[in-house]
């Protein structure tokens, strides 16, 4: 299945490709399906079709700004709409930027609310909603070497151990694949929303200035793209000099660039990932490694890797060992949460 070209009777004709009328019924029900990543800026959607051998295809992929529709519902149709597509697909799996209560997800950094009521509701037979890094530790194991960049420690983590996925893009995410040599089960969390813990004088100071505009300080508060913009702003301020409120693209660039405020931002931004990264791999007991999503870290990667990251990362004291046997890789494949959502596909 491709990008383009992407027909109703490709989508809906599967019967034409499996033995029995019956077990293709079946088999669309279980293996084909809309997936989505949804998250508080960007609403990706492909379709998927796990083969028997569950090897997973994905085609028609689209990438949508969720300002533009009123609800997810709305960007669906219009997805569907783009591909000439008039049914829905039988089956759906989104996976979405905050936590899933009983089917039902209020989006933490946007606007939507919905069910998978809502989305049975619109043409699809079956629905499921899944945390968006819940959905990224099913998948980031399947992104293969070319998707991922190692950024510190051994070249491979400790077999049927756990990993842990978190990132930063428009909040921060975190979720684990608990692993042990009896089976595995995903770990939704909302770890991005624990307490900031600085580690020097200058994180004590970073603090007590976001305390003063948002009380309570979360690791979101720094790690996010809002939070990268309110860093900036407040490490100018701490050097006594005249904040300039940038984009976090706008940082990221400039630091590339070799803007020395924009780099001194992404350093301390790269240093306090590392320290928190440390932190939740010790929480998750994740010794079969570390993967950093989100969108900052890809666009960061250069400086990440020549950053304090690794440092920080394993600067726990005495368990400094037990952290620098723990690798480290940036998820570069673009794709990687609708792999983790089309995994989800079989369960319907």
């Amino acid at each position: 299945m491709g990008d383009a070209g992407v027909t109703e009777a490709e989508i809906l004709g599967l019967n034409d490709r499996v033995d029995g009328a019956g077990a293709a019924r079946e088999r669309r029900a279980s293996s084909f399906g809309l997936v989505g990543d949804i998250g508080g800026t960007n609403a990706r959607f492909a379709l998927a079709e796990i083969s028997a051998d569950g090897t997973i295809a994905l085609g028609g992929y689209r990438n949508l700004l969720c300002r533009d529709y009123a609800s997810v519902t709305d960007a669906i149709a219009a997805y569907l709409k783009d591909l000439g597509v008039a049914e829905a697909p039988g089956a759906c799996v989104t996976a979405v930027a905050g936590p899933v209560t009983n089917g039902a997800i209020h989006m933490t950094n946007f606007v939507w609310r919905f069910s998978e009521a809502d989305l049975r509701a619109v043409g699809f037979r079956a629905a499921r909603i899944i945390n968006d890094y819940q959905a990224l530790a099913m998948g980031a194991a399947d992104c293969g070497e070319a998707g991922l960049r190692h950024v510190g420690g051994p070249a491979a983590g400790m077999a049927e151990q756990t990993v842990a996925v978190l990132g930063a893009g428009t909040g921060f995410g975190v979720s684990a694949l608990a692993r042990d040599p009896f089976g595995q089960a995903v770990m939704a969390t909302e770890g991005g929303h624990v307490a900031f813990a600085p580690v020097d004088a200058l994180e004590i100071e970073i603090l007590k200035r976001l305390m003063e505009l948002y009380g309570r300080v979360s690791v979101e508060r720094i790690l996010s793209g809002p939070g990268l913009a309110c860093l900036h702003t407040v490490m100018a301020e701490i050097h006594g000099e005249t904040a300039t409120e940038l984009a976090p693209e706008a940082i990221a660039q400039g630091a590339a660039a070799g803007d020395e405020a924009c780099a001194r931002t992404v350093e301390q931004f790269c240093a306090v990932f590392g320290s928190v990264a440390g932190d939740l791999a010790l929480a998750l007991g994740a010794r079969g490694g570390v993967y950093l999503g989100g969108g900052i870290a890809p666009g960061v990667a250069d400086q990440l890797a020549a950053s304090r990251f690794r440092e920080r990362f394993e600067a726990k004291g005495r368990f400094q060992p037990y952290l620098a046997a723990i690798p480290t890789w940036i998820i570069t494949h673009k794709q990687a949460a609708l792999i983790g959502a089309a995994k989800a596909l079989s369960d319907l």
